[in-house]
């Protein structure tokens, strides 16, 4: 990319309700912990030595590779060294707002139960040329001042997904990636099947027949982040999609394994910086009680 890279913003939410793209250049190793958050997100990886953790899953990156994640998916870079570079070009999506364009066909590419379905994608030297012209474009457009930048940026981002989808349904595809070890995938697995439920370090090792100090040794070192951090993100991902589909906020509660809706309540907020009724909308009619 011959733009110059933006300064890294740590923020995880998005400031617009449509679109953002940004373009960072590491040179030192940033350590994030895993986030997740609740729009889509293109990952397209520039250059560099850095592999990409998503829900137990690790994707060695070549240049030119494009990560599609979902709003749900918990995710973080893996650099390989201390020094690693670390260029990338990243699009944020809202989904209510990519839903409007092309009559939802954009949003194809993410749709895993597809079984075009890749969350991985390799385009070849042609598509991989023209996409980062596009994407160079892009951003130009969307940092600028000039008459008509809006405009020319969604235009811009109606080409990128049209091309993105292509390749995403084409036959064939990536499948580099190894996973992590089988007793945390399993443990991972174990979380996604039983998140409703009384969950703790002492009982998900007792269930793996593991001491509690190993498992907790081996989760954060797989995953980026302690197992009570990952099950409560969890619940609060799961709770956040129930809300927004208007759900009541004491019934969310109980179905995302809170025992105590006042605990629920503060680390829905803490989280999101938002009540849970705030988040169904005010014309909702339900409350936080």
């Amino acid at each position: 990319m011959r733009e110059k890279a933006q300064r890294f913003d740590p923020r995880q939410d998005m400031q617009k309700d449509s679109y953002e793209i940004f373009h960072y250049l590491d040179i030192k190793t940033r350590h994030l912990d895993a986030h997740y958050h609740d729009f889509y997100e293109v990952f397209c990886f520039v250059d560099g030595e850095v592999d990409y953790w998503v829900e137990g899953s690790v994707y060695h990156l070549k240049p030119g590779d494009i990560l599609l994640i979902n709003p749900t998916e918990l995710h973080k870079p893996l650099p390989r060294s201390d020094d690693s570079k670390y260029e990338r070009i990243v699009l944020w999506i809202n989904k209510s707002y990519i839903s409007t364009l092309a009559e939802g066909m954009l949003e194809t590419c993410f749709d895993s139960k597809l079984a075009s379905y890749k969350k991985i994608l390799r385009p070849n030297s042609a598509e991989k040329s023209e996409l980062f012209s596009l994407l160079s474009s892009f951003i130009r457009e969307y940092y600028s001042e000039d008459f008509g930048n809006s405009a020319c940026t969604l235009g811009i981002l109606l080409q990128v997904m049209t091309l993105i989808n292509r390749i995403s349904l084409k036959s064939g595809g990536s499948s580099e990636k190894y996973r992590t070890s089988t007793l945390i995938a399993d443990v991972l697995a174990y979380i996604g099947e039983h998140y409703s439920e009384d969950l703790s370090l002492e009982s998900v090792a007792k269930h793996f027949f593991v001491s509690k100090y190993y498992l907790s040794h081996e989760f954060s070192k797989a995953v980026g982040t302690g197992l009570y951090r990952y099950i409560m993100l969890k619940r609060l991902n799961i709770a956040h999609d129930m809300l927004m589909s208007g759900m009541s906020p004491g019934q969310v509660s109980h179905l995302c394994g809170f025992k105590d809706y006042t605990v629920f309540f503060r680390a829905f907020k803490a989280e999101y910086g938002i009540s849970p009724r705030a988040c169904l909308g005010e014309n909702k009619g339900f409350s936080d009680l």
